[in-house]
């Protein structure tokens, strides 16, 4: 009644700064008074019950003449300044936090009472919404200058502060409130940006934008599940769908807003940048497993601690499958504003020290979401400046610095830490294609093409960090990992010139050429080699033959792992010759020399060359061809079991050896074939290496492609059958499974089929074989089996390859081509060459098979009715009589 009365420049001193104080006490003591006398409320008690009500209507009457302040200030021309009505924003945000704060509460306060009072605690609500939009729609007309005083500023900053709080309570209460509250606390936060920035509390607005966030997510999720579950997905208008659209909503607008806010205060949150990460993390985590994959749970099965779930954004990938129209709208609520919100931040080196931590610790549900946070940072990094590509691209450069490692290089070390999921294998959408519809790929895949692209589209003074960590790639233990730079690598050099492919080979071959045979680094690059020659042109392929020259034997293990199908036929043929030549001098040396044991590294070095051009049969002359069996056929005279037993180099002689003749089957004599089965029946029945039982795998099934002469059946058959069963009885499984391949191969490609049944020595190995060959599935693993086996798996494979990197010595039994000198005997020290004894032994055995086998010829046992050639008396005497010979001069010495 008196305020029309009153002019606006003496509101705050006659009026507002006088009675506004007092009303606010009076407030807060008659909400105690309710606080305190509810707790007694019931229907019986009438009296508290109309003392409580006249109470809450004295409330709304108060905030009803709050109201009518907020209008009367509100209808002057002219917007007031900030100091004319400096109590009333501090009153008004008092008595709305209280009332919020008790509506909040009223539950609790009230418990099975609340029916009592709903009706006025409705009105109060009402009443402080009215007064709360009319008080923000009068601070919106309120514009304060630069020069504004620090108290303008300061009241200011304590109507945002005041706010944030108030939204804190009423996040649950009305979803239009809340959001119209955030609008206006950033809007005020931007509007006096330049004032008010250095005051604000950034990280409490930032964090509690994060936590609406979350909140909303994942609000939607929980009511996706509920329409799943009652079947509504294709009721749009039941108020579940209507529900969560509304929380898609708000997760939208919370994620633009944070999106806004780091825009404009970014260089204020730089604490933080960790809580950014996090956050990230957390979203994209159920994003792909809430929604991408879980098409994919009855295939996809990962490991029980994989699932550690957050104790506020459950569930994992157990949970149910969510409707495919409902994952999309959640999709393009929170997704699509996570690629703004990383682009936010890229320039923040506090973020990408994050980010790119050496010794980062994530639990291993973040492990995959960090990948892609990482693949995601690589694909936006090209349209930024210079200065913000050096921060990610090159790592920390000064010790001072807070260590972080290359882009490429982190991208790399958290694909190796993603292991069950590229095992199981987790699928993402692949790249869309025109005409074609998107398909899904692997992590493999996935990560390729994103890092071809951001290679194609990096600045030429970044490439030297790029090989680095291509290098560090391929030289790490994990092979998957390695196979991902190896793609990288061979897309950067056909992307460059043919010089840069050159040059890139001729380190690699070096790389090679110095590195252990035994160690992983040289698998790896040996894979990387044997794709990268295929890129160069026909002159270049020449001048790396010059530059590593087969004709010389400490260039060898280059060319092990090249493709000779690769180069062109100059090439090829040079290649082919050299390596022949060279392989007819070491072993022309090795028997000259007496078939000493300290030259077998050298023999085993040609052998495994001579084994990579033989396997060109293809591109392979006839002439070749005919010189490698030649080759293997002496070899074969030369193995015997004792010493092979003795000396693991002869293992490996006789690993090459079956290789070269399971390649070679068809041109390799029957006699060399059963000197073959005879050494490797008294090898098998020993201990022996895995890789040497593989080889005899490989050997054996390759005698399906042969037929054997009626005249060796007898020798050749039964050791065949013998061997076959022996290996098919083994339980380790990497071999059982190789025998089960080898012997099924053999059994559909022979012409002798009663081997088959005479390999299979009991019921269940008929059993399995059956199974195999007509392809029956074993019973299929339980789920909880298969998750303990996935987590024994991991944490074996991760030790494993830890160990490797740790073992920086990396000893093997098997001496290399490099130490060859090194195994010669010293004078003073004991000789390595074979003993008398051995060398007695090895041609006493070699002598008796093949009087064994001539026995089993003339006796008929072969299954061959030709009669003896008439030579063979003649024969048998001068062999008798050399015999004889012999032993005299043995009794005479």
């Amino acid at each position: 009644m008196f305020l029309p009365h009153i002019g606006l420049s003496e509101l705050e001193d006659e009026c507002f700064s006088q009675i506004l104080p007092k009303a606010v006490t009076v407030f807060h003591s008659m909400m105690k008074e309710v606080m305190d006398q509810a707790g007694g409320l019931s229907s019986q008690n009438t009296e508290l019950c109309g003392l409580l009500r006249n109470i809450l209507q004295g409330l709304v009457q108060i905030i009803d003449a709050l109201s009518t302040c907020v209008r009367h200030v509100g209808s002057f021309e002219e917007a007031p300044d900030l100091d004319a009505i400096r109590s009333l924003p501090t009153c008004i945000l008092k008595v709305l936090r209280e009332t919020f704060q008790h509506c909040k509460d009223s539950e609790e306060v009230y418990c099975s009472r609340l029916s009592l009072v709903a009706d006025l605690l409705q009105g109060l609500f009402k009443e402080a919404y009215s007064l709360q939009k009319s008080f923000l729609e009068l601070l919106d007309r309120i514009s304060l200058e630069s020069s504004a005083s620090e108290e303008e500023v300061s009241d200011i900053v304590t109507v945002i502060h005041s706010l944030l709080d108030i939204c804190s309570l009423i996040s649950n209460l009305d979803i239009a409130l809340h959001a119209n509250t955030w609008k206006f606390l950033i809007r005020q936060s931007i509007k006096y940006h330049s004032l008010v920035e250095e005051h604000l509390h950034h990280h409490d607005i930032s964090s509690s934008l994060s936590d609406n966030l979350l909140a909303s997510f994942h609000n939607c999720v929980e009511l996706a599940e509920q329409i799943k579950h009652i079947g509504l997905q294709e009721a749009k208008q039941s108020p579940e769908y209507k529900l969560f659209q509304k929380s898609a909503k708000m997760c939208r607008f919370f994620a633009n807003t944070l999106v806004h806010y780091i825009k404009e205060f970014k260089f204020f949150l730089t604490k933080c940048c960790s809580s950014f990460h996090q956050l990230y993390l957390q979203i994209i985590r159920y994003l792909l497993f809430g929604c991408n994959f879980r098409k994919q749970i009855k295939t996809i099965i990962y490991p029980s601690w994989y699932f550690m779930s957050f104790s506020k954004f459950p569930p994992s990938l157990c949970a149910p499958e969510l409707p495919t129209a409902l994952s999309e709208e959640l999709k393009a609520a929170a997704l699509v504003p996570m690629d703004a919100f990383l682009l936010q931040l890229l320039s923040l080196r506090p973020f990408a020290e994050v980010a790119l931590r050496q010794d980062l610790w994530l639990r291993p549900e973040q492990e995959l979401p960090q990948c892609l946070l990482l693949v995601s940072i690589m694909g936006q990094l090209s349209c930024q400046p210079e200065e913000v590509m050096q921060l990610w691209f090159t790592g920390s450069q000064f010790s001072e610095e807070t260590p972080r490692l290359p882009l490429y290089q982190a991208v790399f070390t958290s694909f190796r830490r993603c292991h069950a999921e590229r095992n199981v294998p987790v699928l993402l959408p692949g790249v869309m294609l025109k005409g074609q519809a998107q398909a899904q790929v692997t992590l493999h895949q996935h990560f390729c093409v994103q890092l071809c692209a951001s290679v194609a589209v990096l600045p030429p003074e970044h490439f030297p960090v790029l090989e680095r960590c291509l290098v560090d790639a391929v030289l790490q233990a994990d092979t998957q990992t390695a196979l991902l730079a190896t793609d990288v690598w061979c897309f950067t050099a056909r992307y460059g010139t043919a010089e840069l492919c050159l040059h890139h080979v001729l380190l690699i071959a070096q790389l090679v050429k110095v590195c252990t045979a035994e160690r992983y680094q040289s698998f790896h690059l040996g894979l990387l080699l044997k794709r990268m020659v295929s890129f160069m042109t026909p002159n270049h392929q020449m001048e790396l033959i010059a530059q590593f020259p087969p004709s010389e034997l400490e260039n060898l293990r280059v060319w092990h792992h090249i493709l000779l199908r690769a180069l062109s036929q100059d090439a090829r043929h040079r290649v082919q010759t050299e390596i022949l030549d060279l392989t007819q001098k070491v072993l022309t040396d090795w028997q000259n020399g007496g078939y000493k044991l300290g030259q077998v590294d050298k023999v085993n070095v040609v052998l495994l060359s001579l084994l990579v051009v033989v396997r060109e049969q293809a591109s392979v002359e006839e002439e070749c061809t005919l010189s490698a069996v030649k080759i293997v056929t002496q070899l074969w005279s030369r193995m015997s079991p004792d010493q092979i037993q003795t000396h693991p180099v002869l293992q490996f002689t006789l690993q090459l050896l079956l290789s070269l003749s399971a390649v070679l089957v068809k041109n390799v004599k029957p006699q060399v074939i059963c000197q073959a089965l005879l050494c490797l029946d008294a090898v098998v029945a020993q201990k022996c290496a895995d890789q040497l039982l593989l080889a005899a795998l490989e050997f054996l099934s390759s005698l399906g492609k042969v037929f054997v002469p009626p005249d060796s059946q007898s020798q050749i058959l039964p050791k065949l059958s013998g061997l076959f069963g022996v290996l098919l009885a083994d339980r380790y499984w990497l071999l059982h499974q190789h025998a089960l391949e080898a012997f099924s191969y053999f059994a559909e490609n022979t012409n002798h089929e009663e081997v088959i049944p005479q390999s299979l020595f009991g019921e269940e190995i008929k059993t399995e074989v059956v199974n195999y060959l007509s392809k029956t599935v074993n019973a299929k693993e339980d789920v909880d089996s298969r998750l303990q086996r996935l987590k024994q798996e991991t944490l074996v494979i991760q030790q494993h390859n830890e160990t490797l990197e740790n073992n920086k010595e990396n000893v093997s039994n098997k001496p290399t081509a490099d130490t060859v000198e090194d195994t010669e005997p010293c004078p003073k020290k004991a000789r390595q060459e074979t003993s008398a004894e051995e060398e007695y032994s090895r041609y006493i055995q070699t002598a008796e098979s093949a009087l064994k086998a001539l026995q089993a010829l003339t006796e008929g046992k072969a299954n061959t009715n030709a009669p003896p050639p008439p030579w063979l008396e003649s024969r048998l005497r001068e062999l008798q009589t050399l015999i004889t010979h012999i032993s005299t001069v043995r009794h005479t010495t």
